[in-house]
């Protein structure tokens, strides 16, 4: 049958026969948050595709719903009470069931939206996410920037979104609309924040620094072991190991059975303490106000003094940090699983996995010329514990990297031993090597 014989053509043919073409839709705002509201969500905020803050992450937004022109942000309230149990069962009951509801308010939005005739998109809260992608970015969209944007709270040191009523007891969610809305929202003037270091005191491993920093790998080695990183660890563990003995020695029955909860379930956090311990927030503050030291005593400090495994890389701060604050939890040396697959994922990754503490004393700028199947030029340069990451070679270097891409990412994947690169020319130094090896244990494996 040709296609305009087909009768569901011919009907929809008929039915538009005379129609002009619909004109561009702008949509009500109000009545736009109120669906939103009428779904489930808690607040809602509306922000244009064109907004600056969204730049670093526009293009990958369009390239999963071309026709996006703004993003409905909306929050998802949890109970906090089992956020702050030291059980973290009950605790992640709460998380995975506040993220099936967000998945839900935004997925009825969606369809509420496409019955009128405006074309929308959903993606996950969470996961899942574009796991084609890791170890480089696997979401659609960074959903903390689009709340800010719209007025949902802000970020507090613990990097996480503090609503201004409902603290930082919240999951986000974002649906995109190919359509623009007659008004949109903005930030609020104000963090609400308190800045009283409760989630510096808490954190397990010291990924929150009193003066603002923030440690990505200690943070993703612990919290998030089993999820896609510290899975493909433990698999590797069961590669490397002998016999069945073998692997109890390097993967205790609990651990095998919490992994096993975690795929039969949904991933488990192993802490999100920080979120347990803030006390910002309207809805929250209050018993906070009337007794910091009941706070303390019921809320953080059985987390503190939770016995428990923390797991870390060897040789990093996190290490350090819970041998000097936490002796009592026992301490788990892990595989990095942050392993970039090309020279730009290297460049990008690493300040993520750069540990200032193992940094101290060292001031140098390296400039790394890459050759072979990825041609690059880039400074990294590492000074007062902090480090930073440009195109090109800019100031002068005290050492001159040049490497095959190929095999210094053979390196950091572990594949590759750097005193061979080296014999073998493939890595060449112009400097001082010990600098090369200050490099490295900036960056534990």
């Amino acid at each position: 049958m040709k296609l305009e014989e087909h009768p569901t053509v011919q009907a929809i043919r008929l039915r538009n026969q005379g129609q002009k073409p619909p004109e561009p839709q702008i949509l009500d705002a109000a009545s736009l948050k109120r669906m939103v509201l009428d779904a489930g969500a808690d607040d809602v905020g509306i922000v244009e595709i064109d907004r600056p803050a969204l730049d670093d992450q526009r293009s990958d937004i369009l390239k999963a719903f071309p026709q996006t022109k703004t993003l409905l942000t909306f929050v998802v309230r949890m109970n906090r009470e089992p956020i702050r149990s030291p059980a973290r069962s009950v605790a992640n009951l709460e998380f995975h069931h506040s993220g099936d509801q967000v998945n839900e308010v935004a997925r009825q939005v969606v369809r509420q939206l496409e019955a009128d005739g405006i074309r929308a998109m959903n993606p996950a809260m969470g996961f899942p996410m574009e796991m084609a992608e890791f170890p480089a970015k696997i979401w659609i969209v960074s959903h903390k920037p689009v709340a800010v944007a719209a007025g949902l709270g802000m970020v507090g040191i613990h990097r996480n979104v503090i609503h201004p009523k409902f603290g930082n007891f919240i999951l986000l969610g974002t649906v995109l609309l190919a359509a623009e809305v007659s008004e949109y929202d903005h930030p609020i003037d104000f963090n609400p924040c308190l800045e009283c270091k409760l989630c510096v005191a808490a954190c397990p491993v010291g990924a929150i620094s009193p003066t603002g920093s923030f440690d990505f790998s200690a943070c993703y080695t612990h919290n998030y072991r089993e999820f896609m990183g510290g899975f493909t660890d433990w698999v590797e563990q069961v590669v490397e190991s002998n016999d069945a003995p073998d692997y109890r020695r390097r993967v205790s029955d609990a651990e095998s059975s919490s992994l096993w909860q975690s795929l039969s379930f949904g991933p488990n956090y192993k802490a999100a303490y920080c979120l347990s311990v803030c006390p910002a927030g309207e809805d929250v503050i209050g018993p906070y106000l009337a007794d910091k030291k009941a706070h303390l005593t019921d809320t953080v400090r059985p987390l503190q003094e939770k016995a428990e495994t923390i797991y870390v890389l060897k040789n990093s701060d996190a290490e350090e940090h819970v041998a000097k604050r936490f002796p009592h939890k026992r301490l788990k040396h892990v595989g990095n699983s942050l392993r970039p697959k090309d020279i730009d994922g290297f460049l990008k990754g690493v300040r993520n996995v750069f540990q200032a503490g193992r940094s101290k004393g060292l001031n140098a700028v390296y400039h790394f010329t890459f050759i072979g199947d990825e041609q690059r030029e880039a400074t990294i340069e590492i000074r007062e514990q902090a480090i930073s990451v440009s195109n090109g070679h800019v100031k002068e270097a005290d050492l001159h990297i040049t490497a095959d891409s190929a095999t210094w990412l053979g390196f950091l994947r572990k594949e590759r031993n750097i005193v061979w690169a080296i014999l073998r020319r493939k890595v060449q130094l112009r400097g001082p090597l010990k600098l090369l090896l200050g490099f490295g244990k900036c960056f534990p494996q």
